[in-house]
């Protein structure tokens, strides 16, 4: 079917046919026409994935009473009876118990697990949640430790932590998943010890505690940038990029946006009755933003509350809209630590 025939469609029809279509394709479908834009991007065809149950977001927690920490894993994803969300434990089986921290990336249905975080690793783990296995990857070129880990397109890139000096970035092409290549050299001679990367105009970002500053690499020549982060409590699971804008939940202003033609930062508006929470966890989720959080109950378990916001970016500005109410998920140790919330998609 050609693209003028695709656009003579009812919209009903092409949001059924494009709901099928593996999420991770959207951004090339918003390329070919705004037609395509309107279509990926309304919160329709994220109506009809939620009845299909194509999403599901993936919660890594890391028990701080052990030594090295280790992780627990949770999944949360719609019920096939009410269509409903359910927060259930999940077993990855993890094979490699040598390792217990590791730069995660999900692309589609699968998490890419890159050694390296806290020790000299130079391996790659991919787990597959429809088989819910997991499979050993091609080892990066050389050991890393204390690097800057993004999604740029369908590559991973890794960027830093190789202290012998040469090959300090190379990236892995998740549509061929053979081997990893040399990327250019950063530019800026600086450590890639971060909080937290995300992926942001096609650039590995990585957001720095230690001087409030996202210090952003170009795998395509090398180049490096940078930007200023607001100085004010945030935590490193409650950032995340959704259609390109980078988000981040602060203590003390709420949820703001990074204006990167402005080169500020911005509030995004209507949420006023959202409450002020701490030690927070982001990740898109059938089209809207899932803001989690924790409250402790008083005993050995702690809360975790979940709350859905639509953003709407209208003019030069972003609104969102909460829903109604927060929902209760489930009950996890008092000991366990937010480390990571993935969206992962069919």
């Amino acid at each position: 079917m050609s693209q003028s025939q695709f656009s003579s469609l009812p919209e009903d029809i092409a949001w059924q046919i494009l709901a099928r279509v593996p999420k991770r394709k959207y951004p090339l479908l918003a390329c070919v026409s705004k037609n395509f834009t309107y279509l990926v991007r309304s919160p329709e065809i994220h109506k009809i994935r939620s009845l299909l149950r194509k999403d599901s977001l993936y919660l890594c927690f890391m028990d701080k009473t052990n030594r090295p920490q280790t992780p627990h894993w949770f999944t949360l994803r719609r019920r096939t009876e009410n269509n409903d969300d359910q927060f259930v434990s999940a077993d990855l089986g993890f094979p490699d118990h040598d390792e217990s921290n590791f730069s995660l990336i999900a692309y589609g249905p699968e998490i890419f697990f890159i050694g390296g975080v806290h020790v000299h690793s130079s391996s790659l783990w991919v787990f597959d949640s429809r088989s819910e296995e997991f499979r050993q990857g091609p080892s990066m070129n050389v050991t890393r430790v204390y690097k800057s880990v993004g999604l740029v397109g369908s590559k991973i890139c890794v960027v830093g932590g190789n202290m012998a000096g040469d090959i300090q970035a190379e990236s892995f092409d998740l549509r061929t998943q053979t081997a990893w290549e040399p990327a250019p050299d950063p530019e800026e001679d600086m450590s890639w010890l971060s909080a937290a990367a995300v992926s942001l105009d096609r650039k590995v970002c990585a957001l720095m505690l230690v001087g409030a500053y996202t210090l952003c690499y170009d795998p395509r020549d090398g180049s490096c940038t940078s930007f200023k982060i607001k100085i004010a409590e945030w935590w490193k699971t409650g950032a995340c990029v959704i259609d390109n804008v980078l988000y981040i939940y602060y203590s003390r202003f709420g949820l703001m946006w990074y204006d990167s033609k402005r080169t500020r930062w911005r509030v995004v508006t209507g949420l006023d009755d959202l409450k002020r929470i701490r030690s927070v966890g982001m990740a898109e989720y059938y089209g809207k933003l899932a803001l989690l959080w924790k409250e402790h109950d008083g005993g050995a378990t702690k809360e975790i509350w979940c709350r859905m916001i639509a953003l709407d970016r209208s003019g030069d500005g972003i609104s969102g809209t909460a829903e109604e109410s927060s929902q209760l998920l489930g009950s996890v140790p008092r000991c366990f630590r937010l480390h990571r919330v993935l969206s992962v998609s069919d």
